[in-house]
């Protein structure tokens, strides 16, 4: 790695016959130190970007990518309101596998720092929509993956059930995934063309001082493939101050039936990146990476709203503050684009401010903290089996209070977590005995998941 600009331009000729390169330079965005990466001029004032993998992940990678191109012909981009990179070609520089295409201008916006309102918010949740509105028969004519909602339903659960057999998954979220699996109103949806994984920094922006930032290209294609809408949103657990507004605007462009269950869906494809990376420790035999995933997982477990995943429940500030630590994934395992095919940083001070009137507005829709749900303590199926298992528990008061709620383990100040509604005095007794059930429910788990 570390190649040269002028050594990756010099690929262009090869992927490209003919072309006539004036200059090479680096990228002004570093990107993520996956590719060796560069920017070639070509005499027809046409800038391309050159990445180049040195090992077997990242040559997949790139050849997914050139697939996904070249399967978006003239009428499938001419449906999407943004641009995608162009193919150019592909060749080698040494052992290692080249793509060459378009480069894109535009700037990009951390998950973090996307704001709500008219803007980037609203066309990020637009742009997702027009790509999950294209005909399936893009992917499938180029032989890509496809999956129904059961072979997605099918394929989180093996890996609930897969990280749980590591023993270092918390009870409490090795109960709450698979009851969200075991949720048949969770999976009635619609397969559509999805990225098969959207980062906010999937997105070029061009800033309009009238609308704000909006979306003019989209990068990272290698995911391409038919499968769960709720893929491309899973990011916004990352992006709490936007997540709503870009939901309504997906919602708005659609063109297909309502899915209930898809924010749901979302949520906890969110959480179980730090599964994956647990799983990947695992396989690896990585005990420095299981531990990292562990630690991530606990912070997940004790920051979560409530125990359970479910249609109606409400929206809050994404899935809870321990997701900020998703960054700390490696893209090797977890869905991510490469971002060096931009020349832009982003600037939050000359994005497009909003008139006080509608600030104002958003910022009380903000504070507005959810209603939770009961919380795990109430779950009366739990209830049931632990009544069937008959077995002896150990004193969890202590735990059970925090089902009751949720602590802010990273002491984020932007955090607005609100305990759990407490019972009503008359249903005292009632409730004492699910607590009860609930910590049997809860030692069959720790049990299970640490044989």
């Amino acid at each position: 790695m570390g190649r040269s600009p002028f050594t990756l331009a010099a690929a262009v000729t090869a992927a490209l016959p003919g072309a006539e390169v004036t200059g090479a330079r680096s990228l002004s965005a570093g990107g993520d130190g996956r590719f060796d990466s560069g920017i070639a001029s070509l005499a027809d004032g046409r800038e391309l970007a050159i990445r180049v993998a040195d090992d077997d992940e990242t040559a997949r990678e790139l050849a997914a990518e050139a697939i996904a191109l070249r399967a978006l012909t003239d009428g499938a981009r001419a449906m999407l309101p943004f641009a995608a990179p162009a193919y150019i070609g592909e060749t080698r520089i040494g052992d290692g596998r080249a793509l060459v295409t378009e480069l894109l201008p535009g700037f990009q916006i951390e998950a973090a720092m996307v704001p709500p309102g008219r803007g980037a918010a609203e066309s990020m949740g637009a742009s997702i929509a027009a790509v999950h509105g294209l005909p399936t028969s893009v992917v499938r004519s180029a032989g890509l993956a496809t999956r129904s909602a059961e072979e997605s339903r099918a394929e989180i659960e093996r890996l609930v059930d897969t990280a749980a057999a590591t023993g270092r998954v918390p009870a409490r979220l090795t109960v709450r995934w698979r009851d969200a699996v075991a949720d048949d109103d969770l999976w009635q949806f619609e397969s559509t063309v999805t990225l098969g994984g959207v980062q906010a920094t999937s997105f070029l922006f061009e800033d309009d001082p009238d609308d704000g930032p909006a979306v003019i290209g989209l990068l990272g294609w290698h995911g391409l493939s038919v499968g769960d809408p709720a893929l491309d949103l899973s990011w916004l657990s990352a992006a709490p101050d936007a997540a709503d507004d870009v939901h309504a605007a997906y919602a708005r462009a659609i063109e297909r039936a309502p899915d209930s269950g898809l924010e749901v869906r979302a949520r906890l494809l969110a959480e179980l990146e730090f599964a994956r990376w647990l799983v990947h420790g695992d396989s690896m035999r990585r005990p420095d990476i299981v531990d990292d995933a562990a630690a991530l997982l606990v912070a997940l477990a004790e920051g979560l709203n409530s125990d359970d995943l479910h249609i109606d429940e409400p929206r809050g500030t994404g899935v809870d503050s321990a997701l900020d630590a998703l960054d700390r994934v490696p893209r090797d395992t977890a869905s991510e684009v490469d971002t060096s095919m931009h020349t832009d940083a982003y600037n939050p001070e000359e994005l497009w401010a909003r008139d006080a009137e509608t600030s104002d507005e958003e910022t009380t829709r903000a504070g507005d903290a959810p209603t939770p749900l009961p919380g795990f303590a109430a779950d009366a199926e739990d209830a049931r089996r632990a009544e069937m298992l008959n077995i002896e528990t150990e004193d969890l008061s202590g735990v059970t209070n925090a089902f009751a709620g949720s602590r802010d383990v990273r002491d984020d100040p932007s955090s607005s977590h609100r305990p759990a509604a407490a019972a009503p005095e008359d249903d005292e007794d009632d409730t004492d005995e699910a607590q009860r059930a609930a910590r049997a429910a809860l030692q069959r788990w720790k049990s299970s998941s640490s044989e």
